[in-house]
């Protein structure tokens, strides 16, 4: 069973006082601890409520309130999603919660979820454990022969987003296991997206193989700014479709970059003009 553990605001949790690094350390290592034992599913501490709002609905019609709320105390600073096996072994992580909080003075709360068990079952009790089977994201992962640096960091340059990793082999628990001459290479490349990641690894041996039917596909609200991606993603590549008005999108179109990936570039995309499809597939 999954139980939020919440820490309620206080004064200075509502002032934005940030937390010393003792009590940051302290949170970490309460935190691995439940990692460690299979019961730490996800956490996050909240800006004071003055950054934020109520939406409160009226009669059907909704209408925002903007903080900060009072009293603290009833507030919110913080929560970790727990999954254990009853209310008593929640409560057992809780009293280990780090006394350096608020000088020992902090104020937890405990709410347990609500499960598919707790209702009868029938079709819309199907319909929420079908939203439940979905993942948390679908991200791309690519294989490069030794140019994962490379391109990552072209794609980063080229597309934008926050490259939030590039991994080598040698960084790795395994280093001492691998060859000198790939200790340098990139085992996980991470470029965040908007929230979606593009990632990439270079692969050895057999495990690199070149992808075949599929392309990745950007979507810009900016013509010129779609453009200027396509125009870069050919440079040293290859041009599978100009980009060019469709009967699907006010421009779209393909290329294979000179590293073997393969994209779409779209602008306006159900907003064009027609054109004849025979002019599509025979550029």
């Amino acid at each position: 069973m999954k139980f939020m553990l919440m820490r309620k605001a206080d004064s200075e949790t509502e002032q934005g006082i940030l937390p010393t690094d003792e009590l940051f350390k302290a949170m970490l290592e309460y935190n691995d601890r439940m990692i460690q034992a299979g019961v730490f599913l996800f956490g996050n501490g909240l800006r004071p409520t003055s950054e934020g709002c109520r939406i409160v609905f009226r009669n059907g019609r909704p209408e925002v309130l903007r903080g900060p709320f009072t009293p603290p105390g009833e507030q919110l600073a913080g929560y970790s999603v727990l999954e254990v096996d009853s209310l008593e072994q929640a409560i057992e992580w809780a009293r280990q919660w780090p006394t350096l909080d608020s000088n020992g003075n902090a104020v937890l709360e405990l709410r347990r979820y609500f499960e598919p068990g707790d209702f009868a079952p029938g079709p819309l009790v199907e319909a929420h454990q079908q939203q439940l089977k979905m993942p948390v994201e679908v991200n791309i992962h690519l294989g490069f022969p030794g140019t994962c640096r490379e391109a990552m960091t072209f794609y980063h340059q080229t597309i934008g987003g926050t490259l939030e990793a590039l991994i080598t082999y040698g960084e790795t628990p395994a280093a001492a296991e691998v060859p000198p001459e790939a200790a340098d290479l990139i085992i996980h490349g991470s470029l965040n997206i908007r929230g979606r990641r593009l990632m990439g690894a270079d692969m050895a041996g057999e495990c690199q193989q070149v992808a075949q039917g599929t392309c990745i596909h950007l979507e810009y609200d900016d013509q010129d700014r779609a453009a200027e991606v396509f125009d870069q993603l050919q440079q040293g590549g290859q041009v599978t479709m100009p980009f060019a008005e469709t009967f699907w999108a006010s421009r779209f179109g393909m290329v294979t970059d000179r590293y073997g990936i393969s994209w779409m570039i779209g602008y306006g995309t159900g907003r064009s003009p027609q054109t004849p499809l025979e002019e599509v597939c025979n550029p």
